[in-house]
């Protein structure tokens, strides 16, 4: 059952992240990235990873897409017809050369059975969401605070680029 569920999730990733490339209008497109990021969110709910699952779904699907739809609309984007570009074919042998590297990469690695984990007696187990918070704020304390610190002078740029200059009285 474990084994279906995961080709149901695979092949709906990726037939919408198809979609998202080959849909003309925009609007089409984030429909598809919803379809992707909610499919990866399963995904990583049948792995038992129900914290990547909700950020997934609360930064990517709720922030991210919503933030790329206000720009398709801001912007106004309309798409002309198909035509071929220039780059087309170094584009397919790119995507053929990838499939074929993907390929031999399933197919010579080992597959070991999962070992069940087995904890030492007296340490307590903690859940996933634990663990993360655990490494998050032990080990890579400094490269969080870095990033949230990027994040503050973004949202501060942004605020600045679209307030433009002030007049003052």
């Amino acid at each position: 059952m474990q084994m279906a569920m995961f080709a149901y999730f695979g092949a709906a990733i990726l037939l919408s992240a198809l979609f998202v490339v080959y849909f003309r209008n925009p609007i089409y497109s984030a429909m598809a990235l919803l379809t992707m990021f909610m499919h990866i969110a399963g995904l990583y709910v049948l792995l038992e990873a129900e914290f990547l699952a909700g950020v997934q779904l609360l930064v990517y699907a709720g922030a991210i897409l919503v933030l790329y739809l206000f720009v398709v609309m801001l912007l106004n984007v309309q798409s002309r017809g198909r035509f071929v570009q220039k780059q087309t074919p170094a584009v397919i042998g790119l995507g053929v050369l990838a499939v074929i590297e993907l390929a031999t990469l399933i197919f010579h690695t080992r597959f070991y059975p999962e070992l069940p984990a087995i904890p030492h007696p007296g340490v307590p187990t903690l859940g996933n969401t634990e663990t993360i918070g655990m490494v998050l704020y032990t080990q890579y304390l400094f490269p969080f605070e870095i990033a949230s610190l990027v994040l503050l002078i973004a949202l501060v740029g942004a605020i600045v680029l679209a307030k433009g200059k002030l007049k003052y009285r």
